[in-house]
């Protein structure tokens, strides 16, 4: 028998699944789901008029965003989205990781160059591909290569831990802002000038990249609440 059918029907859950997670992002962001509000499965389906597949599909892509969590025994809650918060990290990482880079960049080798570009060349594809959960990843990948050869270890150990921190308002300032393209050019800059040699002109790139981050992510949450 042909496979057109659940085919179709695939196609079909995930066109609903996008569809229900617009609208629970759209609650979130404006504020009518709070952090720690539990997103139940059975009543989201009710409410859409849909099955609970379309619905648990949303959640984890909502998950993958950074909005939800999906924690054992208690299902879905919202995030809690501290705008606080997401100053001090991206403050934090634009003093820091400017002088990891300055202390790094002259010890980067050709394999490590080469590694710089597969991770551009897979974090462009799962960019177009829409996969949230990857971009975080290998965002942070990015950025520890660039700085693996700073001989700092305590300030790399910090650095790693804000990454780590980060991941979410990553794939949310990604998902949200329109940031990707953005985030594909100055990636590819960064290796150039470092590449090339031009660290100074590179360590202000990088400063001025993670500054934009959380400056369009303050912006973009600032102007929902406007409209709330």
């Amino acid at each position: 028998m042909p496979p057109a059918r659940p085919a179709q029907k695939s196609l079909q859950h995930r066109t609903i699944a996008s569809a229900v997670a617009e609208e629970v992002r759209r609650r979130i962001v404006d504020g009518e789901f709070k952090s720690g509000f539990q997103l139940r499965q059975d009543a989201l389906a009710t409410e859409f008029g849909v099955s609970r597949i379309p619905v648990r599909e949303a959640l984890m892509q909502l998950e993958a965003e950074g909005l939800v969590k999906i924690l054992p025994h208690r299902g879905a809650i919202v995030s809690e989205l501290s705008m606080e918060e997401v100053q001090e990290l991206f403050e934090l990482r634009a003093l820091l990781e400017p002088r990891l880079l300055k202390a790094s960049a002259k010890h980067l080798t050709e394999a490590d160059y080469e590694r710089l570009s597969q991770i551009l060349q897979e974090y462009s594809t799962e960019l177009r591909a829409k996969h949230v959960r990857r971009w975080g990843e290998l965002n942070t990948e990015f950025h520890n290569v660039l700085y693996q050869h700073a001989r700092q270890p305590r300030a790399q150990a910090i650095v790693g831990g804000l990454l780590q921190e980060c991941d979410r308002h990553t794939r949310l300032q990604l998902s949200l802002t329109g940031g990707m393209e953005r985030a594909e050019v100055e990636h590819a800059e960064l290796v150039r000038l470092c590449k090339s040699g031009k660290v100074s002109a590179a360590c202000a790139l990088l400063k001025t990249h993670i500054e934009g981050v959380g400056k369009s992510l303050r912006n973009y949450f600032e102007e929902h609440n406007k409209t709330t």
